[in-house]
C-alpha cells in the first residue's frame, strides 16, 4: 500500500478499490490500510473517505441522519456506491428513513424466514434442473452453469417473470455487477437489461388485472404506490436477489476446491452447513462495499469529515477486523460469526438475507451430494473489479459423472420438513423438567450433538428444544423441557397440554452448536443447558476423548440428568448445586485445563457472561438461551415487567406484557416493521424513541448510545420506565 500523507488531520492515501491490484486481494489491501491509517482520504473518483474498522463502519451504516444513502440532486446517480452509478432508482435502498420505511414495510413480509421456507421446494426444483443439465458430462463451468442461472431463475420465478426471461437476464445482470465502472462491459450489461423496465411495467399491469401466486401480485395489492415506485422496488429485488448469491456460492466453491479438508468435513457433518454459511458470508462478502454522503459535519475515528463528502464503508473490511473476529484471515467452519456485516446493518440491512441463504445452502448441498469430488480444471477467473461486488467469471471443474434426478427434492432442507410424531413417553426427570420421547413411522433423520428440534405446539407456537438422547437411536428423539413461569407460554403448554400418546408436529433436526473434534473438552452446563451438553458428553466419551463436565443448578433436585451422569461417568462429572456449594469454580477449571482444550457452555446468560470473562485463551463455544430449551431467539429475561408502548405514527397504544417481546406487540399493528435476527445483533429493527427510557439488551449500541436513549432494538430491548413512545 502506498504511504500516507497527513494534511491538517486529513490523512491522504492513493487508493482505488476498483483497480486490478486491489481486486487481487481486497482483504490484504484493507488490512494494510487499517494498520497504518484506519480512516483515510483518497482523491479517487472525485475524493472520498475510506473506513476499515468494524466499529466505524457499523456506526456509519446505522446513522442515516448523518450518513445518507439518498440522491440529493436531480443530476445525481445512485449514491450508495462509489463511483456513483447512473442506474435506475432502486427503492428503498437509496432512500433514508422515514421515506424508506413504507417500502420496507411493503417488501419485508415477502421475505421473512417463514415466507422463504415456503419457497424451499421451488428452490430445490431449480437447483435440481440446473445440475441435471450437466451432471452426466463430468465437467462444467460452475458460474455459467450453476451459480448464475440458479439465483436468476429462483428470483425471477418468485417475482413472476416468464420463463423466457430467466436466461435472457442472467448474463446482463452478471455483467452489470462484474464490470469496472464506466467500462464497455458495464455498458453491455445496461443494454442487455434495457428491456427489463418495459417488462416490469407489463407485469405490474398484468397482475393488477389478473393476480397470480407470485411476489409481483402481492406488491401490486398495495395501492398507495405508483407504478414507477413499484417498478423501482422490483428492479432492486432482481438486482439484489441474483448476483450476490452468485458471488457467495462461487467464492465458497472455489474455497472448497482449494481446501478439501473443509469440503470433506461438510460432507461428513452436513448439519454444520447452517453455521458455516455465516462464516462463508463473513469471509466472502458478496457486497464488498457501499457508500454514504455526509449530511452534517462530524468525525470518523478522530478525523473531521465535512457536509457533502462521500464515505466508503467496506463490509469486507469490517468482516476482517481482528478486533471483532480473531484470526479473521482464517475460514473456521464452526466459528460463530453472526455479527458479520455482509448483509449490512441497520435500516438498510438486506431484506433478502433469508432467500440468499436458502439458495446458497441448496446449491452447496447438491454439489456435495451429487459431485463431491469436483476439482478445478484450471484456475477460477475472478471478475474485473471487486470494489463494490466480488464475483467470478469462470469456475471450470471436472468430476465423476452422476445420474439425473429428474424429480426435485430439497436436500438442504429435507430435515426441515414438518412431520407428525407421537409422544411415546412424557416423564418428570427433575423439578419442573419433563422428558419427552418422540417416535415416528420409521427411521428418522440423523442428528449430531448440539442439534435441536422445532416443536410446533397445538396452539401454533413454535419452540426449539435441544436433542439430548442417543444419536444412534434412529427411531426416537428425546428432548427435555423446563417449565418457565415467566416465559411466553410454550413451556407451560408442553407441561399442561401434552401427554403420552399425543401427537405433535416436529421440524428438524438442525444444528447451530456443533461439537468440534478435539483431544480435550471442558463442558460447562447451567440448569436446563445440560440438554445439548449431555449428548456432547456421550459423544466425547465414546470417542475416547479427555473430558470434564462442570454442571451447576439451583438445587440438586432441579438438575436434570445429574444422578445419571454422575453414576455413569464418576468424578469426571462435577455437580455444583448452588444451595449446597455455591457457584462453580470456573477460573480454577479453566486454569487447570490443557491449552488445546475446547470449552462448550450452555446455560443462563449470567453463566455465559462469567465463562466469557474467565475462559482466557481457551477456545470457547456457547449456545445462548435461558430456561427450558426455549427459542434460539433472545430469551425474555425472568425479571421483565409489563409496560405501555405508543406508536406515534400509527396512533396506537399497546400493552406489552412481561412474557412478550416489544417486537411481537408492535407487529400486531405494524406487521411490516423491519426485523431479522431477533437476537439484537443485526440492527434491522432499530427504532427511534420519542419518549420514555429504553432498557437496552442488544449487542449493537455503544454505552454512549445507550445513555442517549434515542433508539432501541425492539426485538430484545424493553422499557425501563412505565411508558415508551416510538416513531412508528
Amino acid at each position: 500500500m502506498p504511504g500516507v500523507a497527513v494534511e491538517a488531520a486529513r490523512p491522504t492515501v492513493e487508493f482505488d478499490h476498483h483497480a486490478p491490484e486491489f481486486t487481487a486481494d481486497p482483504v490484504r489491501e484493507y488490512a494494510q490500510l487499517r494498520g497504518k491509517c484506519p480512516v483515510a482520504w483518497t482523491e479517487s473518483y472525485g475524493g472520498h473517505w475510506v473506513t476499515t474498522r468494524y466499529e466505524d463502519i457499523a456506526r456509519i451504516a446505522r446513522d442515516d441522519a448523518t450518513f445518507s444513502s439518498a440522491r440529493h440532486a436531480e443530476t445525481d446517480g445512485i449514491q450508495f456506491v462509489i463511483p456513483e452509478s447512473k442506474a435506475l432508482p432502486q427503492y428503498p435502498i437509496e432512500l433514508d428513513p422515514p421515506a424508506s420505511t413504507p417500502y420496507r414495510e411493503l417488501i419485508n413480509p415477502l421475505l421473512t424466514k417463514k415466507a422463504v421456507d415456503a419457497l424451499t421446494p421451488m428452490i430445490a426444483k431449480h437447483v435440481t434442473e440446473v445440475v441435471d443439465a450437466f451432471i452426466e458430462d463430468g465437467r462444467a463451468d460452475l458460474v455459467h452453469q450453476l451459480t448464475n442461472p440458479v439465483p436468476t431463475a429462483v428470483t425471477l420465478d418468485w417475482l413472476g417473470f416468464p420463463r423466457e426471461d430467466w436466461k435472457r437476464l442472467a448474463g446482463p445482470i452478471h455483467d452489470l455487477f462484474a464490470a469496472i465502472p464506466g467500462s464497455e462491459r458495464e455498458a453491455r450489461g445496461g443494454m442487455g437489461l434495457a428491456f427489463m423496465g418495459d417488462r416490469i411495467f407489463e407485469l405490474i399491469n398484468a397482475r393488477r388485472a389478473e393476480p397470480r401466486n407470485d411476489a409481483i401480485s402481492a406488491l401490486v395489492e398495495e395501492t398507495s404506490f405508483t407504478d414507477e415506485e413499484l417498478a423501482s422496488v422490483i428492479f432492486l429485488l432482481v438486482a439484489g436477489g441474483v448476483d450476490t448469491t452468485t458471488s457467495l456460492t462461487g467464492s465458497t466453491l472455489v474455497h472448497l476446491a482449494n481446501h478439501p479438508e473443509d469440503r470433506e468435513r461438510l460432507i461428513r457433518e452436513p448439519a454444520l452447513l447452517d453455521i458455516a454459511t455465516e462464516e462463508f458470508l463473513r469471509k466472502f462478502a458478496p457486497s464488498q462495499s457501499m457508500a454514504r454522503t455526509v449530511m452534517s459535519d462530524t468525525e470518523i475515528g478522530g478525523c473531521p469529515v465535512a457536509h457533502g463528502e462521500r464515505v466508503l464503508i467496506p463490509w469486507v473490511a469490517a468482516n476482517h477486523d481482528p478486533e471483532m473476529f480473531p484470526e479473521p484471515e482464517k475460514l473456521i467452519l464452526d466459528r460463530d460469526p453472526r455479527a458479520h456485516l455482509s448483509f449490512g446493518i441497520g435500516t438498510h440491512r438486506c431484506a433478502g438475507a433469508h432467500l440468499a441463504r436458502a439458495m446458497f445452502r441448496e446449491m452447496i448441498t447438491q454439489v456435495l451430494e451429487r459431485f463431491p469430488d469436483f476439482v478445478l480444471e484450471s484456475p477460477a477467473t475472478p471478475t474485473e473489479s471487486w470494489g463494490n461486488q466480488s464475483g467470478w467469471d469462470a469456475i471450470p471443474v471436472r468430476f465423476t459423472p452422476g445420474p439425473k434426478r429428474g424429480t426435485a427434492i430439497s436436500t438442504a432442507k429435507a430435515n426441515l420438513d414438518v412431520r407428525t410424531m407421537t409422544l411415546a413417553a412424557v416423564e418428570p426427570i427433575a423439578e419442573g423438567v419433563l422428558s419427552l420421547r418422540l417416535t415416528g413411522d420409521g427411521e428418522l433423520p440423523a442428528w449430531e450433538p448440539g442439534a435441536h428440534l422445532d416443536l410446533i405446539l397445538p396452539s401454533g407456537k413454535v419452540r426449539q428444544y435441544s436433542l439430548c438422547g442417543d444419536p444412534a437411536d434412529r427411531y426416537a428423539y428425546e428432548v427435555a423441557v423446563l417449565r418457565e413461569p415467566a416465559g411466553r407460554g410454550g413451556s407451560a403448554e408442553v407441561h399442561e397440554v401434552l401427554g403420552a400418546g399425543h401427537t405433535v408436529r416436529v421440524r428438524g433436526p438442525k444444528n447451530h452448536f456443533p461439537l468440534v473434534d478435539a483431544d480435550h473438552y471442558l463442558f460447562v452446563a447451567g440448569g436446563i443447558g445440560i440438554t445439548p451438553i449431555s449428548a456432547m458428553v456421550r459423544a466425547a466419551d465414546q470417542a475416547g476423548k479427555d473430558w470434564t463436565l462442570l454442571y451447576g443448578g439451583r438445587t440438586r433436585a432441579s438438575m436434570a440428568f445429574a444422578s445419571k451422569l454422575h453414576d455413569e461417568y464418576g468424578d469426571r462429572v462435577r455437580l455444583v448445586p448452588q444451595d449446597e456449594l455455591g457457584h462453580p469454580d470456573l477460573a480454577g477449571a479453566f486454569a487447570s485445563a490443557p491449552k488445546d482444550t475446547k470449552v462448550y457452555c450452555c446455560g443462563p446468560e449470567g453463566l455465559l457472561d462469567a465463562v466469557e470473562k474467565t475462559v482466557g485463551d481457551l477456545e470457547l463455544h456457547v449456545e445462548r438461551f435461558t430456561g427450558g430449551g426455549t427459542d434460539r431467539i433472545a430469551p425474555i429475561p425472568a425479571d421483565s415487567r409489563e409496560f405501555i408502548v405508543t406508536l406515534a405514527r400509527a396512533g396506537a397504544t399497546l400493552r406489552v406484557p412481561e412474557n412478550r417481546t416489544l417486537l411481537e406487540a408492535v407487529r400486531e399493528v405494524v406487521p411490516g416493521v423491519p426485523y431479522d435476527c431477533e437476537e439484537g445483533y443485526c440492527g434491522s429493527c432499530e427504532t427511534r424513541v420519542l419518549a420514555g427510557t429504553p432498557l437496552h439488551r442488544d449487542s449493537i449500541l455503544s454505552e454512549a448510545e445507550r445513555a442517549d436513549g434515542s433508539t432501541i432494538m425492539i426485538c430484545v430491548s424493553r422499557c425501563a420506565s412505565d411508558r415508551l413512545t416510538l416513531d412508528l
